[in-house]
């Protein structure tokens, strides 16, 4: 999916980069949208465990637990592109992933507003409020990041984990 788009996987490619045959694939899954959103759920979750365990390893001002959080997710769509890719681009190629990727979007919402309140306590902002602020400091740092993917926008890894940083805090943290 991230190498050749979501138009271009279909079962057969997929068991053809896989090595396997057609009902080794239907053992699995039942289509081929669900083959997607296994992967767009494994790089998900693989995002969501190393963030907090960014966050739990990292001891000292709020700055630097963010900093790590954020660290942690460049590293993964930076690190593996095609990751980031399936996250952030052919998520929302279709519309089963597209409804998908609204799903995991609230989820990582509510993940930022209940993290913001750890790091920030009551310097955060309040419920139903934290949600919202969370779902736009996610949807645009996805956005940012499928721009950094597309060359779009230009950017070292280190300024676009400061610009995450920037806007977590920005978003996440009343004033």
């Amino acid at each position: 999916m991230a190498s050749e788009g979501e138009a271009r996987t279909t079962m057969t490619a997929i068991c053809a980069r896989a090595g396997l045959t057609e009902r080794y694939f239907y053992e699995s899954f039942s289509s081929r949208d669900e083959a997607m959103m296994a992967a767009l759920d494994a790089v998900c979750d693989e995002i969501v465990a190393a963030t907090l365990r960014a966050i739990a390893e990292t001891d000292g001002a709020p700055e630097q637990r963010v900093h790590a959080a954020v660290e942690a997710f460049v590293d993964i769509v930076a690190g593996d592109q095609a990751k980031g890719r399936v996250v952030v681009i052919e998520s929302n190629a279709n519309e089963s992933l597209r409804a998908r990727r609204h799903e995991l979007l609230d989820d990582f919402a509510t993940l930022v507003a209940t993290e913001a309140r750890r790091v920030y306590g009551d310097d955060a902002w309040p419920e139903p409020r934290d949600h919202v602020q969370g779902l736009m400091f996610i949807a645009g740092l996805a956005e940012l990041v499928a721009a950094w993917l597309t060359g779009a926008v230009e950017m070292t890894r280190t300024e676009l984990t400061e610009a995450g940083s920037d806007s977590f805090a920005a978003l996440t943290r009343r004033r």
